[in-house]
C-alpha cells in the first residue's frame, strides 16, 4: 500500500475529487472529519482550545462554534497558528490510526484528503504522490461566494490566509483541473484511478514494510511512538 495526498484550496471542489473518488472504491481518510472528531466535547484537544480561545466559541450543546472559531482564526494569523499547533498532531495520530488500518485490509493505495498538505509538509515526506485540485482564481472567489454567502472582500480574504493554488500546482505530482464542468472532473479522476491502480509503488512500499517489520518490528514501534506521543 502506498499513499497519495490529495489537496487544493477553498472552493477549488477538492470534496468533490474526493466524493468521485470513494465512488471508485478508493479508501480516503479525510484530515476535516478527523479534525472534527478530535474536538469533540471531553476531549483533551477540546479542553485545550476552549482553555486558549474561551467560552465564548462554545455552542449552547456545549460543542464547539465552527463558524465563530473559524472568523477569529481568519482574522488573526497568532490565533490560526496556535489552534494548528493544538490540532495538527492529534490529527496526524488519528489518521495514522486509519492508515494502518488499509494497511492491514489489504489496499493498493489510500488517499489523505488535506487541505493543508503543503503548508505543513509534515505529512509529505510519506506520500508517494501529490494531487491538487485546481480551479482559476475568479471560479473559486465566486464558488466560495456563493457557497458562504460571503462578500467579495471576505471571500478575497479568506483565499489570501492560504497557499495560493498556483504555487499548490507547482508542488503537486497530479494536477485535477476542476474550472469546467463535472464531468470533465470525473474523466481526469478515471485516468488518475487508473494510473494509480496500474503503478507499482505499493510492492515497492510493501516490501519496504515487510522489512522494516522484521528487524525488530521497526513499523509498529514507529507507529507507537507517534501514537503514544
Amino acid at each position: 500500500m502506498f499513499l497519495v495526498g490529495l489537496t487544493g484550496g477553498i472552493s477549488s471542489g477538492k470534496s468533490t475529487v474526493s466524493s468521485m473518488l470513494r465512488e471508485l472504491g478508493c479508501p480516503v481518510i479525510d484530515a476535516d472529519v478527523v479534525a472534527r472528531k478530535v474536538v469533540e466535547p471531553h476531549t483533551r484537544t477540546y479542553s485545550r482550545i476552549v482553555h486558549h480561545f474561551g467560552s465564548e466559541i462554545l455552542l449552547e450543546n456545549g460543542e464547539i462554534d465552527r463558524q465563530k472559531l473559524g472568523q477569529l482564526i481568519f482574522a488573526s494569523e497568532e490565533k490560526r497558528k496556535l489552534l494548528n499547533s493544538i490540532t495538527h498532531p492529534e490529527i496526524h495520530k488519528a489518521m495514522l490510526r486509519q492508515i494502518l488500518c488499509c494497511f492491514l485490509r489489504g489496499y493498493r493505495y489510500v488517499v489523505l484528503d488535506v487541505p493543508l498538505l503543503f503548508e505543513t509538509r509534515r505529512l509529505s515526506q510519506f506520500l508517494n504522490h501529490t494531487v491538487v485540485v485546481y480551479c482559476d482564481p475568479a471560479t473559486q472567489l465566486s464558488r466560495l461566494m456563493q457557497r458562504d454567502g460571503l462578500t467579495q472582500e471576505q471571500a478575497e480574504q479568506r483565499v489570501a490566509t492560504q497557499m495560493p493554488l498556483k504555487e499548490k500546482r507547482g508542488l503537486a505530482s497530479h494536477v485535477i483541473e476542476n474550472s469546467g464542468s463535472r464531468e470533465d472532473t470525473h474523466r481526469q479522476v478515471l485516468r488518475l484511478h487508473t494510473k494509480l491502480e496500474d503503478s507499482m509503488d505499493f510492492i515497492f512500499v510493501r516490501v519496504i514494510a515487510i522489512t522494516a517489520a522484521a528487524s525488530l518490528g521497526g513499523i509498529l514501534l514507529y507507529a507507537a511512538k507517534i501514537l503514544l506521543s
